[in-house]
């Protein structure tokens, strides 16, 4: 590193003007730029910092010294790899240093700074990209890793997976997808499906019953936003998601592990349904008015049985028996269906491992095993006939049976009736959900409550004898893309939703795991799912939590890069307010208004849906401001800062920008109104009277000079006189103020109006010989051209002779 920094940078001395790899000229320009609000900061020292360059007395320090090399600059890196085929062209020259500006970039293949793959260096390894030197330690702060908008990742190097030693001088410039859960098997995106993903859902959590806090912080009100539902009403929350899913299903040209993540989410918000909803009692259902009474009418019919409140946990075990059911059933049918025919035992066994019941016995009754098929159809019922099952396995192996008379499947069969279910399933591979339903059905006694059974796989898991509740996309598949996964790493949402179950009144620690990307999807960047079922368990009592703030931030990070601003803006109102940290709301907001204004500001709908939400006005405008001054849109901006109260913001636009174009377009009532609007607040302006205030008090006094030229009076015209005389030296002052920052335009907007107030003098009729002389100097010390001043002076001799004629 001393050697590479020797070569690179010769001059060591001179780094007492370099900073951070910037020359010092940019500090002294930061500064000016900081202090643009407030021309008075900048009045006394500002015309030293521009008088002489930092950089040209670098230069003269440097000729003092005899025999001193010149400094050399770092190399430009010259090779690029733009992996993101939308990029525009311009973004390709980003890196080139200043003495390439205005020529062609030549894209020359180089070697780039390569070390031999053996050498060791400080960020050599996996854990570091395969970077083999870092561009970071190679030039210093002046090339970083970072972000940029709409997921763009700059960085240097390999891929994290991808083989072979990276070069830090080879620049990538890729975009991270946020948007593949959009995209159909040809990863192009489809605005229908991008509608039902988003919108749809957003909608119809929108829709639910809400409640509000409101929240003050320097006098802007904002309500925050939480869903309230109960239990009774979770079934219809879950039916509305599941058709929106499936509506998505129906969209053509999806992938298949796209509809594998599709169908498992429905198989999620059923598993919310069984889980966590509670029936209603028939007794409590009475008709509300004459509208609604043919509704509660169907209710009766359909689900407003009595039912004893013991035999609700039998309901529920019921309920989630039959989802195990429907969820493993594609399994099984796919498996049975590469089956021979003459692999009956077989065909029952897997029967079995779903449940099927009724076609397992069917099986075997058609191939003559009738004492089989009543074994079957008994099945997972009395714990009695299970234990006679199990003595007769026993007493075959005490009497030394030779088992190898007996088909091993069937064997197997009488082990899974038996309710020994490692025995039966000990040399075969079966899915996490198929295991559980196996437990459930026939090793565990009947009435066994649905939270033991979760309770004790997640026993037998910590022992490793059971399968892991593996993710769906691990599970199922197929992937598109590789994806490295060790058994333990994560579990499937599904099984992070019984153990909450299970857990009760208990403190559920798993929360963050179990709202991770990874438990429901491969992409790490798709929560677009996941956040809608926090928020409706949140809602109905669940689980209650103040620590998913990554969550939140991750849904609102992806539905940014749609162009989803109004959405995002939603999700915030729904993050739980934090007595430590009572401005994440407003932070976020005004971010997110300020850096997508050009989306939302064009959209008019998502335009009124953040003022339907209660953001104040005054970020909307502020936020149109900042996005009208960064496009050079001075009259917008100006407006804008207005209409948010930024009257400091205002005042110095006005002045620099706007005030003198239309002072010399004679637009003199704009220039009142604005002026007008700002004077209601000049106590928080500094410099008032050398800024707008100038205008003003123009008017005023052209207004009352006019008024007063038909009169032949002496005191009139002194007080003329010392009217101008005042208001001449304050616009030498506001020069003086203000300095670089006026445009020349503004210079000759005060001379016009020099001249004007002039010329109410030259029209005054003579008192006195000696007062007109009087008026001249005034005139002469005005900020007007000088050729004006020279005529001024004509006029003066020429009075003055009068004068003299007249004494004599």
């Amino acid at each position: 590193m001393q050697e590479m920094r020797m070569a690179m940078f010769y001059n060591e001395e001179d780094d007492e003007y370099m900073e951070d790899g910037f020359p010092s000229d940019e500090r002294y320009l930061s500064r000016e730029r900081m202090n643009v609000d407030s021309p008075t900061s900048s009045s006394g020292k500002g015309p030293k910092l521009r008088s002489v360059s930092p950089l040209h007395m670098s230069s003269q320090k440097a000729g003092r010294r005899s025999g001193m090399p010149s400094r050399k600059e770092p190399h430009t890196l010259l090779e690029y790899s733009v992996n993101f085929s939308e990029l525009v062209p311009s973004t390709r020259g980003m890196l080139m240093s200043g003495q390439n500006k205005g020529f062609p970039v030549k894209m020359t293949k180089v070697e780039g700074f390569k070390l031999p793959a053996e050498q060791e260096t400080p960020v050599a390894g996996k854990m570091y990209a395969n970077c083999v030197v870092d561009a970071a330690l190679f030039m210093g702060r002046s090339f970083r890793v970072g972000w940029g908008p709409n997921g763009m990742l700059v960085h240097s190097g390999s891929l994290v997976n991808s083989p072979g030693t990276g070069l830090s001088s080879v620049i990538h410039i890729e975009k991270v997808a946020s948007d593949k859960v959009v995209r159909d098997d040809k990863n192009k995106i489809k605005e229908d499906l991008e509608e039902l993903v988003f919108s749809d859902p957003m909608d119809l959590h929108k829709s639910l019953d809400h409640e509000f806090l409101e929240t003050e912080s320097d006098s802007f009100r904002l309500k925050l936003q939480k869903v309230v539902a109960n239990r009774l009403v979770l079934p219809d929350i879950c039916r509305s998601y599941i058709d929106i899913i499936e509506r998505q299903l129906e969209v053509s040209d999806l992938s298949m592990s796209s509809r594998v993540l599709l169908m498992h989410q429905v198989t999620v918000w059923e598993l919310i349904r069984v889980l966590f909803s509670e029936r209603a009692n028939g007794n409590q259902l009475e008709p509300i008015g004459d509208d609604d009474q043919e509704g509660m009418v169907l209710d009766k019919k359909e689900g407003s049985v009595n039912i004893d409140l013991d035999a609700l946990p039998l309901v529920r075990r019921a309920d989630f028996s039959n989802w195990l059911q429907d969820s493993v059933c594609h399994r099984v049918q796919g498996e049975v269906g590469s089956l021979s025919d003459a692999r009956y035992l077989e065909h029952i066994l897997l029967l079995l491992t779903g449940r099927q019941l009724d076609s397992a016995t069917e099986v075997a009754a058609s191939r003559g095993d009738v004492r089989l098929a009543v074994l079957l159809s008994q099945a997972g019922g009395s714990m009695t006939n299970r234990s006679d099952l199990s003595q007769q396995l026993d007493l075959w192996k005490m009497n030394g049976l030779d088992f190898n008379y007996i088909e091993e499947d069937r064997l197997k069969v009488y082990e899974l009736l038996a309710g020994n279910i490692q025995a039966a399933f000990q040399d075969s591979s079966i899915d996490w959900k198929r295991y559980l339903g196996l437990i459930m059905w026939y090793q565990l006694q009947p009435d066994t409550s649905l939270d033991v059974i979760i309770r004790f796989y997640d026993h037998l898991l910590s022992k490793g004898k059971v399968p892991y509740p593996v993710p769906v996309y691990i599970d199922e598949g197929p992937l598109d893309e590789a994806l490295k996964w060790s058994p333990g790493d994560r579990f499937d949402i599904s099984f992070y939703l019984m153990l909450l179950h299970a857990s009760q009144d208990e403190k559920f620690g798993l929360l963050k795991t179990m709202f991770s990307a990874f438990s429901s999807s491969y992409d790490p960047l798709d929560y677009h799912m996941i956040w809608h079922q926090r928020s409706i368990l949140e809602a109905i009592g669940a689980f209650n939590s103040n620590d998913l703030h990554l969550l939140d931030l991750s849904f609102v990070y992806q539905l940014l890069c749609l162009g989803k601003c109004h959405w995002a803006i939603y999700v915030i109102l729904h993050m739980p307010y934090l007595d430590d940290a009572p401005y994440i709301h407003e932070k976020l907001i005004r971010e997110v208004l300020s850096q997508y204004c050009e989306l939302w500001s064009k959209d008019d709908a998502q335009r009124q849906c953040i003022v339907e939400l209660g953001i104040p006005e005054e970020w909307i405008y502020e936020a149109l401001a900042l996005y009208h001054e960064y496009y050079g849109d001075q009259q917008g901006a100006l407006e804008n800062f207005i209409r948010c109260g930024n009257w400091k913001k205002a005042h110095t636009i006005f002045m620099t920008s706007i005030a003198h174009t239309m002072f010399l377009s004679s637009n003199h009532q704009e220039i009142w109104e604005i002026t007008s609007a700002l004077e209601n607040h000049k106590s928080e302006i500094a410099d008032w009277d050398l800024g707008a205030g100038i205008y003003i008090d123009f008017y005023i006094l052209k207004n009352s000079m006019q008024e007063e030229s038909a009169m032949d009076d002496s005191d009139s015209l002194l007080k003329k006189n010392e009217s101008c005389k005042s208001f001449f030296g304050r616009l030498n002052d506001s020069l003086l103020v203000w300095g670089s920052k006026l445009p020349v335009e503004s210079r000759a907007c005060y001379s016009k109006m020099t001249d004007e107030l002039c010329e109410l003098f030259m029209k005054a009729p003579g008192v006195a010989m000696n007062l007109h002389m009087e008026c001249f100097q005034t005139m002469l010390n005005a900020p007007v051209a000088d050729d004006r001043k020279s005529s001024y002076l004509q006029e003066a001799v020429s009075v003055f002779t009068e004068i003299l004629c007249s004494d004599s």
